[in-house]
């Protein structure tokens, strides 16, 4: 009888330490990301664990180090924009469909702005946060060009224009820079797009 019971015992005891691990899991991740909302930018991995409520040998135990807590919040933020950035676009012309882009950057940046921001401060000293900036800049990049008429595309000037206007450089500028809101810096960036649009050149 005791064996049977001890054998029903552990199955359920090494369910609950998963479980607990999970929730440990979670409640690192999610300290973080709201102490970079909140404004602090570098939480150390002490300030994680008192936010969680959890010990520093505990985030050490799931996180071998800060990049790899990053590279989750990497992860978890690209799953909330990903939507909004890969969704088709209309049939529609090449123009409007620019117009539609930015409606979703001011969406998307808008969202990741705090945790780019944290990013930023530490992708010098990371190769992973270096490497994760350069693909996402190549990712936005490519997200106008494929929008573009080859007819747009050779006017290669006007691309890089339209590029930096659509920047998140230009949105961090504009939203912690220049203080404005994130209404005022969405109008801003479109007169920006417009004004670039106007003087592009369309080879015939």
């Amino acid at each position: 009888m005791r064996k049977s019971t001890a054998s029903k015992a552990t199955p359920e005891r090494i369910d609950g330490r998963r479980e607990r691990g999970r929730s440990s899991y979670r409640r690192i991740v999610e300290a973080m990301m709201e102490l970079i909302v909140a404004g602090d930018l570098s939480p150390s991995a002490a300030r994680v664990a008192e936010e969680a409520g959890i010990g520093l040998r505990t985030v050490f135990r799931h996180f071998d180090d800060m990049d790899a807590l990053y590279a989750e919040i990497t992860r978890t933020i690209t799953e909330r924009v990903m939507p909004i950035v890969m969704a088709p676009y209309p049939d529609q012309p090449w123009r409007a469909n620019i117009g539609e882009l930015v409606r979703r950057r001011v969406d998307v940046f808008e969202t990741t702005l705090p945790f780019r921001l944290a990013a930023n401060i530490k992708r010098y000293q990371s190769p992973f946060l270096m490497g994760q900036y350069s693909r996402v800049v190549m990712l936005e990049r490519e997200l106008i060009v494929r929008l573009l008429p080859a007819s747009v595309r050779n006017d290669r000037i006007g691309v890089e224009a339209l590029c930096a206007a659509l920047s998140f450089h230009t949105w961090r500028t504009l939203r912690h820079d220049q203080s404005l809101s994130a209404d005022e810096a969405g109008t801003v960036m479109g007169q920006m797009v417009e004004a670039v649009m106007a003087r592009i050149v369309e080879e015939a």
